[in-house]
């Protein structure tokens, strides 16, 4: 409590009720790190790993800078997927209720005139996808000279080659003299933070790279021996548990597309989340699944990233991940804040040597298991 209330207490009185209310003991790290740099109006680029809560450690501080006097937008937070923008939007309407602050967002595909009513009632935050933003701006509907924070939320998808360009149009349509430019990501490779850097005045560099504050000691890691082809069985009786709330981690949409088609052939269905989707098919798998109707939800990488999904219980990875980062990032979705949770590999016996290896970076011990009279059960060498 100790380190963290002097930090809060800096923030207007709305937002400490707000904490208070959230019931929230203590800052995690990206938090406490960027926070006071945020508040004393530094650009920050933060490199944080997936549930450690970077959406609030920039969020306290935009909203807090926030005159509501003014009619003017006073900060744009950028995201790569129509589903982050929502949930930012949701974020800020939890921590702004009560203030006369408005938030409008603007996302591709999405209604243009109703936007455009939007803009005229001067919010004080947007929130949108790179394309509609810049497409926004560049017909002089959204004006960007008062614009005093603006927030790449999951850089690095925001700055891949295609939409770098737009993002930093954006950026540079409003004045240098007075942004604070802020990055936060899950992962920040060389390429993305020597663009940033770029666009920022003498930014500060955080990375976090194991977030102490949140208990790994909660998260179990087993696993299962399969091949490829055989993958799918495991997955079909992973399904059949009862009580489970499953992310399973796909490479590609053909594998996901194959894998769902297969489970429903047996009449389990599934909920999806990738690019090819459309707006509305992914809207309606998440609601299911977070509100429980779906118990499994297929994913990729890139569609999940940035999605707060509470209550996940399970995380199965099906294709197992090339990278320890990825491990991590796809394993921190479950046994979030104190909570329980299991991390499911389904490996050959080449992953089971990587898996070893990425646990160990962990200090986590897999556990080898199989499935008998369809429980999941300890291996008797």
């Amino acid at each position: 409590m100790s380190e963290t209330q002097p930090i809060i207490a800096q923030l207007k009185p709305f937002l400490q009720e707000a904490w208070e209310k959230a019931g929230f003991q203590t800052l995690t790290s990206v938090q406490s790190t960027t926070i006071p740099l945020l508040i004393e109006g530094r650009d920050v680029i933060a490199e944080s790993p997936t549930g450690t809560g970077k959406t609030l450690a920039y969020l306290l501080p935009v909203l807090n800078k926030i005159d509501p006097k003014m009619q003017n937008t006073q900060a744009v937070i950028l995201a790569s997927s129509q589903e982050l923008v929502m949930q930012i939007l949701s974020e800020i309407q939890k921590w702004a209720e009560g203030t006369d602050i408005k938030v409008a967002t603007l996302i591709g595909g999405a209604n243009l005139k109703r936007q455009l009513d939007k803009l005229k009632k001067s919010p004080h935050i947007i929130v949108g996808t790179p394309g509609r933003t810049y497409e926004l701006i560049k017909q002089k509907k959204l004006k960007m000279h008062k614009v005093q924070t603006v927030v790449l939320d999951e850089g690095d998808q925001l700055l891949t080659p295609e939409h770098s360009e737009t993002v930093k149009n954006i950026v540079k349509s409003t004045l240098a003299d007075q942004r604070q430019l802020l990055l936060f990501s899950a992962t920040l490779p060389p390429a993305v933070e020597k663009s940033v850097r770029n666009l920022a005045k003498d930014p500060e560099v955080i990375k976090v790279k194991k977030d102490e504050t949140i208990d790994a000691a909660n998260v179990e890691h087993i696993y299962f021996i399969s091949e490829q082809r055989e993958k799918i069985k495991i997955l079909e009786k992973i399904a059949r548990l009862k009580g489970l709330k499953t992310l399973v981690f796909i490479k590609d949409i053909a594998n996901l597309t194959i894998s769902a088609e297969k489970l429903k052939f047996k009449d389990i269905h599934v909920g999806q989340l990738h690019s090819d989707l459309t707006k509305q098919d992914r809207q309606r798998y998440l609601k299911k699944f977070r509100e429980g109707d779906n118990e499994m939800l297929l994913v990729t990488d890139i569609a999940a990233r940035g999605l707060d999904i509470k209550g996940v219980t399970h995380v199965v990875h099906f294709d197992f991940p090339r990278e320890q980062d990825q491990y991590i990032h796809r394993s921190g979705r479950t046994g979030r804040f104190g909570a329980e949770g299991t991390v499911i590999s389904i490996v050959n016996e080449r992953e089971e040597r990587d898996l070893k290896k990425f646990c160990k970076a962990l200090n986590a011990d897999p556990v080898l298991k199989e499935f008998y009279h369809g429980k999941i059960v300890d291996v008797n060498k």
